[in-house]
Order: structure tokens, then sequence, then C-alpha cells
């Protein structure tokens, strides 16, 4: 269904050209759209006319015409005003509501099916046959990204998108739930990584220069064929909530940089309470204190690297040796040996999954 603010822009263009007067009623026998109130006398007209068998008819001086939806009566559509000119016009303006009908049904399927392929709520039949019959091209790449606003729930983030990135383009731009809008983009397959960084960039630039800010974004694999979109749309959301985790400092996050993350994201919380229990004893490592925890990041970022860490954290050799010798004192892991590094840094990130999971509770 048009919108009736919809309805109301388009009978004040039309009047604004042809200087008549304009009302739009739906079947039902309410006003929803009028370029005068005058035309509010025209109701009573409007619902015996809509019992009549004719499509259109001069009734008090006025044009009155049906608007249809396939074989459903949907508006009625009052020129005020006799004569042929202003019959003509009213079977314009009939015939522009007329189309926009047709616009918006079209739309709305293209929608429908779009959000039920992400959802996995169709057969591969249904999915090859939908494609077709909307005119949807199933064997061309594809991407899927989504962009989280939960700061903005009062912003019309969907409409704001569909503005800026939905005309004349081959995409699709929808929604499944209130904080996230969906984008399942058309690639040109041979530059299809630059094109996603490109195109995932140019979201988040233009949201902010509409006073959105805040966002995420997030996007899967790209995919070849239609009935894989879901899959693509599946990677999307898990970079999202693994990028929360352990890229917190990054509005864009792609599934292919999630590494580890994506498999600690998907172990059980008994399973991981184990696992520190069986490195850490009782203790964890968010009970070090700030100093121990900067060193330990900074030697990991420097690949274990220990004359490198010692000059960013401005301290003498020995001093970081030592430093390390007491945390493996502590631990039983040497940071100076590999398979010790990388214990320790799961463990890390086993213990930050862990308090997210657990904040996400309360």
């Amino acid at each position: 269904m048009i919108s009736n603010q919809i309805l109301q822009n388009t009978i004040d263009g039309l009047h604004g050209i042809a200087r008549v007067e304009l009302c739009v009623i739906d079947a039902d026998g309410k006003m929803i759209a009028t370029t005068s109130e005058e035309l509010e006398g025209c109701v009573g007209a409007a619902q015996i006319f809509v019992k009549s068998p004719a499509d259109s008819q001069e009734v008090q001086g006025c044009q009155f015409f049906k608007v249809f939806d396939e074989a459903q009566l949907e508006y009625i559509l009052v020129a005020e005003g006799a004569g042929e000119d202003v019959y003509m016009i009213g079977k314009m303006a009939a015939f522009q509501i007329q189309s926009l009908l047709v616009a918006y049904k079209e739309r709305f399927d293209r929608d429908n099916f779009i959000k039920n392929l992400l959802l996995d709520n169709l057969l591969l039949v249904d999915i090859y046959s939908r494609s077709k019959k909307l005119h949807i091209p199933i064997d061309v790449a594809r991407v899927v990204l989504i962009v989280e606003s939960d700061g903005n729930r009062d912003s019309n983030v969907l409409e704001v998108m569909r503005a800026g990135f939905g005309s004349g383009s081959r995409d699709f731009i929808t929604a499944v739930d209130e904080n996230n809008v969906i984008v399942v983009r058309e690639l040109q397959e041979a530059e299809a990584g630059k094109e996603i960084e490109r195109y995932t960039a140019s979201i988040g630039e233009y949201l902010e220069k509409e006073g959105i800010t805040g966002t995420r974004l997030a996007y899967g694999t790209v995919v070849k064929e239609i009935k894989e979109v879901s899959r693509s749309y599946k990677e999307a959301k898990m970079a999202l909530d693994v990028g929360k985790i352990f890229f917190d400092e990054r509005s864009i996050i792609a599934y292919n940089e999630l590494g580890i993350g994506r498999l600690i994201y998907q172990l059980p919380i008994p399973l991981c309470r184990m696992f520190i229990r069986e490195i850490f004893g009782g203790k964890s490592p968010d009970d070090f204190d700030e100093e121990t925890l900067i060193t330990i990041n900074k030697f990991f970022e420097n690949s274990l690297n220990v004359s490198e860490t010692s000059r960013q954290l401005f301290i003498h050799r020995n001093t970081l040796v030592y430093r390390l010798d007491k945390l493996q004192k502590s631990t039983g892991l040497d940071l100076r040996i590999f398979e010790d590094a990388i214990t320790f840094k799961i463990a890390l990130m086993v213990v930050k999954y862990m308090k997210y999971m657990e904040s996400l509770e309360y």
C-alpha cells in the first residue's frame, strides 16, 4: 500500500502543474490526501460512487475516478470542476496513482522475497521461480552487508539508506529487525574485494553526514548464486557479533578477518570456564595488574620480540625479562615460547568472550 504522504505529494505536484484541486478517498470512504479542504464534502458522494458500476463519473460538479489494484478497488480520485480539461487531468492523476500502486507492489514483492531469501524461508525451486518472475538475476556475484545502528533507533536508517543507495541500482536494501539494515550488494566480480571495501566505507561516511553516528558495518563472503545469499548473510551476522568482542575499536569488519575469534565465538561457555581453570587455576587474566597486562599486550603486538617491546615500553630489556619471568612463575607459561604464548593469547580471548556473553544476560 502506498503511504498517505506519497499520495499527498503526488496530488500536490499535479495541482501545482494543472491548477486543479484533487483529493484521494479510500474504498472505505476515508479521505487520505487532498489539496483543498473544501473537497471533504465529496466523501459522501464517493461512497455512493463506490457502488456504481462506472469507472468514472461526474457528480456535483466534480469528476470521480476509480483506481484499482488489479481487480480490487483501492481509491476514489476526485478532481474539482466539470469539463473536458478537468476530466483529462483527473484521468491522468488516476493513471499516475495506478502506476504508483503497481510500482510499490512490485517493490514489496521484491523486498518480501529478499527477506525470505536471507532468512532461509524458501525452497530451492521457489528461489529460482520467484527470481525469474521478479526479474532478479540468479548467477551474479553478491555480498551481504549489515549496518547496525543500535544507538540511533529514533532515526529511520532504512529510509536514509534507500534514499542514498537504493535508487537506480540492482542492490536490495531491507531490514528484518529494528536495529539492523541489510544490503544485498551486486558486484563486478573482477574487483569484488576492493569494491566491497569502497562501498562499505562510503556507507559509513554517508550515514555520518546524515547525522547517524556510531554505526557498525559487517559483511560476509562473496557468493555467486542467489541461493547462497543467505550464507553470506549469516557470515555478516557472525562478523558483526564477533567484531564487537574482539575488534571493538573497528567500525567495519569482514567475515574473513575474524580469525580464531570465529572459533572461540562458537564455544559453549561451560567449556570456556573449564579451559580457563585448567590454564590459570583459580585465577583469571583479569586479575593481573595493569602494568602486567600492558606488557603482555605489547609483547604480542611485537611478535614476541623482547628488544622491540622493551623499546616501545621505555624500559630496560632486563626489566621486561623480569616481568616475563614473574608471569611464568604465577601461570606456568613462558610467553617467550611460542606454544605458551599461543595458549595465553587464546586464554585472553576466551575471557573476553565470556565477559561479553555474560554482559548480554543483564
